[in-house]
């Protein structure tokens, strides 16, 4: 979308979220006020009560809106970001959650700073997805896109994995663990930075394997060019479930393996100007600052 092209604008809020109706009103008001078409996604206007606003499924989201505008925490950016990739719809992100790694806008400088960005005066970058399949006797049974990563794991009652690993039909280990995680660079700052990942670079080519609680501590994680393609096989274990952004999961079988490799589409993320993944990193990882820099301009 270029500089001055946004024109229908959609907002989407975090269901369930007790105070949200009032910031998404003010926001869609001013927007109006301002000369932009406003629309809501389907589920956001009936969680809030909106009717006065044009209310849209995903698909007519993707279809008509320039852009749309997410107020909650990464875990709706994920949701909402899966879903609006194939039609290249740029997110903006205002946090309303707690971390906030890609919803950076704090929500007390939401209505000055959405219409600046709207006027054209933001940043853009492409966020990477990864596509997986899992195949059972050879079919292929489920099918699933994922922002931040994909988690082959036990339950909590069963006992350790075994998996199989191959990268671009080549073998690469056996483990046994609590699982595996397969992640983006925007999902590295996730799951996998709890389980001693590597942190990626938002704009690297790549994705990263990382081992939760290897049964041996020689496996280690490791990043993987941006073509290969991953095979996890169940090999051993019981009650083994296969991840998605954790927000939805499918169980598998013994000899079932996950197909994972990077997506076709992207994610569209727009920030504010002077966006900085690093200044990010510092601020929502809490790393040491040096007594006489401002954090207040974070």
């Amino acid at each position: 979308m270029e500089i001055g092209q946004f024109k229908t604008v959609a907002l989407v809020g975090r269901t369930n979220t007790p105070g949200i109706e009032a910031p998404l009103r003010s926001l869609a008001d001013l927007l109006r006020s301002q000369g932009f078409e406003v629309v809501f996604e389907a589920g956001t206007a009936k969680d809030v009560g909106v009717t006065e606003f044009p209310a849209l499924s995903i698909a007519e989201m993707g279809a008509r809106a320039d852009v749309a505008i997410v107020l909650g925490g990464d875990g709706t950016m994920l949701g909402i970001g899966r879903q609006l990739a194939p039609y290249k719809t740029p997110l903006i992100g205002v946090n309303h959650g707690r971390l906030g790694f890609i919803t950076d806008i704090p929500l007390k400088a939401m209505q000055e700073i959405v219409p600046q960005m709207l006027a054209g005066q933001f940043e853009r970058e492409e966020r990477s997805l990864l596509e997986a399949r899992i195949v059972r006797n050879d079919k292929p049974i489920y099918h699933a896109l994922a922002f931040n990563d994909v988690v082959v794991n036990r339950s909590g009652f069963s006992g350790m994995a075994e998996l199989r690993v191959s990268v671009d039909g080549h073998f690469m280990y056996n483990q046994r663990s609590d699982g595996l995680i397969v992640a983006t660079p925007t999902g590295s700052t996730a799951y996998a930075l709890s389980s001693a990942g590597p942190i990626l670079h938002p704009q690297l080519q790549g994705f990263v394997l990382v081992p939760i609680a290897p049964h041996s501590l020689s496996n280690r994680p490791i990043v993987l060019p941006d073509d290969s393609k991953v095979t996890i096989q169940i090999i051993g274990g019981r009650d083994v479930n296969v991840n998605f952004d954790m927000q939805s999961f499918t169980a598998v079988e013994l000899n079932d393996a996950i197909e994972v490799r990077r997506s076709k589409h992207t994610v569209p993320v727009l920030h504010p100007v002077g966006y900085s993944t690093y200044a990010t990193l510092r601020k929502k990882l809490h790393w040491n600052e040096h007594p006489s820099q401002d954090s207040s301009a974070l």
